[in-house]
């Protein structure tokens, strides 16, 4: 896989909007795009990106013990009353960021609370 992680990073660290848009799936594929990935059979909710993440070359990291690496991607599942979708996200080095810099991997306090069933991939 030729991904380049540094480019998708600075992509979307460049493009992260001051607060949520809803939109975390387009900003972290036109990141991913940015880091030399075809993403034009991508998944349309962004908690369906797991499977989709690995037929790119991603692996699905043991959870156990975890500490994030830049590039990490984050897919988080949907819970009742909130976003049908999920959420996805991407570690930048120091924050992870989606549509906006999250405040941590959660995006929402939604999730936060909630804290609904989640996987990490690592390029």
């Amino acid at each position: 896989m030729a991904f380049n992680v540094d480019a998708a990073v600075k992509y979307l660290d460049e493009n992260a909007e001051p607060g949520p848009t809803g939109k975390c799936a387009t900003y972290v594929r036109q990141a991913l795009e940015a880091g030399g990935l075809d993403m034009s059979s991508r998944p349309v909710s962004a908690k369906n990106y797991g499977p989709y993440l690995q037929l790119k070359g991603f692996k699905r990291v043991d959870l156990k013990n975890y500490q994030e690496t830049k590039g990490d991607v984050v897919v988080i599942q949907n819970y009742k009353g909130g976003d049908v979708h999920g959420h996805i996200a991407m570690y930048d080095g120091a924050d992870w960021v989606s549509d906006f810099k999250q405040r941590d991997m959660w995006g929402g306090p939604g999730y936060r609370k909630n804290q609904p069933s989640y996987e990490v991939y690592r390029p």
